[in-house]
């Protein structure tokens, strides 16, 4: 998709959201009159209301796709959001409930009753409904249990069974499969007795009889080969395949390395358990680059924009009280210079350079790092090199910009020595970042915590207290 595409759907979804808004503007205006009616307030908001804004918004509502009413439940405050839930189609609800954030379907699942909520769910596939299981109340699960097929049953106990960042979260179970010894002629009467193919179907999968994937065969050359060619003789068989214990990145590096639409699943004996496709894979894609943000920022998980004061402060505080510590140590490390600052007050304005660029060349070092160990590009045996190559750049950054910065102090002050101190603190808290910027996400990672988490903060914190201490502490040892 081109970006004058993104750009025209990013408009159009931005103008279904104004729409909605004006509607739901005019449906307050109206109400409020209403309120300062003599007549009777059920009978106005009848013939007022209902018969004009809410059956244009119901219309609106209608035409939307689900992805897109989701984008508008999540830009609505809270009692606007669940007056327009209420409007939308009740066997709509499943999909939408499966395009909205987590924390805005909790919202959503809260104002819905039982019943409401077994009759979405059972609209969906097995592993649709997996993916709202960790959402539902327990006696709504047990409902929708009772209300699927024993295969069906078996199916969710499976999708539910996976890590939820594994290829078997991703995973769905619409593969459609064929033999190998048979005709194309053969292949193309079975497909005609679907009434459509499963959404992201660019392959059949080739089984045999005990389930066993043989290979794949592309639509592409069932459509172009003579009908009476044999599959065995046109299907690939070495595919690409994926595990369901397999973490969900392994999935996403493959369908980006090879521009995949969809893969299959087997497990460990090389049976067919089912497919990841494109669709799925974006949107992991998508989840994870937002988890990986909030987490930079020390948010815990995603945030409803429109959530309660509380609420947020939940979610912000921990990295808060963190960064609060950090900055008490930085204060106690300018503290224990007070004598060196006041004899020489240049240096509390120069201070703040030090540790500033310390803290931008240690995020710059972390983000790369963190991408590296995203994509599988960094295993724990490299942490040597990179440390090395990490300390060298960092060696000729400081070298530049610390010269640079040490002739501006000669500069205004008119000190060689402190030209000097500021281009070796330079040099040094750039070295400092670097042996942090490397250090933190790797252990991060070998300890089993997500290595984007919380980096900046800790970045920040050490390059913060590391160059206050090596700028005033040599500032100490060779000006006073």
């Amino acid at each position: 998709m081109s970006d004058i595409d993104d750009i025209r759907q990013s408009e159009d979804v931005q103008q279904n959201l104004r729409e909605v808004q004006e509607l739901l503007a005019r449906h307050r205006v109206v109400e409020g009159l209403v309120h300062r009616q003599e007549m009777p307030r059920h009978e106005l908001v009848e013939n007022l209301v209902h018969k004009q804004h809410i059956a244009e918004l119901r219309h609106k509502l209608d035409e939307l796709h689900p992805a897109d009413i989701a984008y508008i439940l999540e830009a609505l405050p809270l009692d606007e959001r669940l007056f327009v839930w209420d409007l939308v189609k009740a066997d709509r609800d499943g999909e939408i409930l499966l395009e909205v954030s987590d924390v805005v379907r909790e919202t959503l699942i809260e104002a819905m009753d039982s019943h409401e909520l077994v009759a979405a769910t059972e609209l969906l596939d097995t592993d649709e409904i997996a993916d709202l299981a960790p959402d539902l109340p327990s006696e709504v699960m047990q409902d929708v249990f009772r209300a699927l097929s024993v295969e069906e049953r078996e199916q969710l106990r499976e999708a539910m069974s996976y890590d939820e960042d594994s290829v078997g979260a991703l995973m769905d179970f619409e593969a459609v499969t064929v033999r190998e010894d048979v005709t194309l002629e053969a292949v193309l009467r079975y497909l005609r007795r679907f009434d459509e193919l499963p959404d992201h179907t660019d392959q059949l999968f080739v089984v045999d009889r005990g389930e066993r994937l043989r290979g794949v065969l592309p639509l592409n050359l069932l459509l172009v080969t003579d009908p009476d060619e044999m599959v065995s003789n046109i299907m690939a068989d070495e595919p690409l395949t994926l595990q369901p214990d397999e973490k969900a990145q392994t999935a996403a590096q493959a369908f980006e390395r090879y521009d995949l639409v969809s893969a299959p699943v087997v497990d460990a004996e090389g049976k067919l358990v089912g497919r990841v496709t494109v669709n799925a894979v974006v949107d992991y894609i998508r989840e994870s680059s937002e988890t990986e943000q909030l987490s930079r920022a020390g948010l815990r998980e995603g945030e409803d924009i429109f959530a309660s004061v509380w609420d947020s402060v939940k979610n912000r505080w921990a990295w808060l009280a963190v960064n609060m510590v950090t900055a008490f140590i930085a204060s106690r490390v300018i503290g224990a210079f007070e004598g060196s600052i006041e004899k020489l007050v240049a240096l509390a304005a120069l201070m703040p350079i030090v540790a500033g660029i310390g803290g931008n060349s240690g995020n710059q070092t972390i983000t790369m790092i963190v991408r590296a160990l995203a994509l599988g590009q960094v295993q724990q045996e490299s942490a040597r090199v990179l440390l090395r190559k990490e300390l060298g750049v960092a060696m000729v950054n400081g070298l530049i910009w610390g010269s640079l910065l040490g002739f501006v102090a000669w500069w205004l002050y008119r000190s060689v020595p402190l030209g000097l101190v500021m281009t070796a603190a330079m040099i040094l808290n750039l070295m400092v970042a670097a042996v942090v910027g490397v250090a933190v996400p790797l252990l991060r990672q070998r300890l089993g915590y997500d290595p984007a988490i919380g980096s900046s903060v800790m970045i920040t914190a050490v390059t913060d207290s590391g160059g206050f201490f090596i700028f005033l502490g040599l500032a100490t040892l060779f000006l006073l």
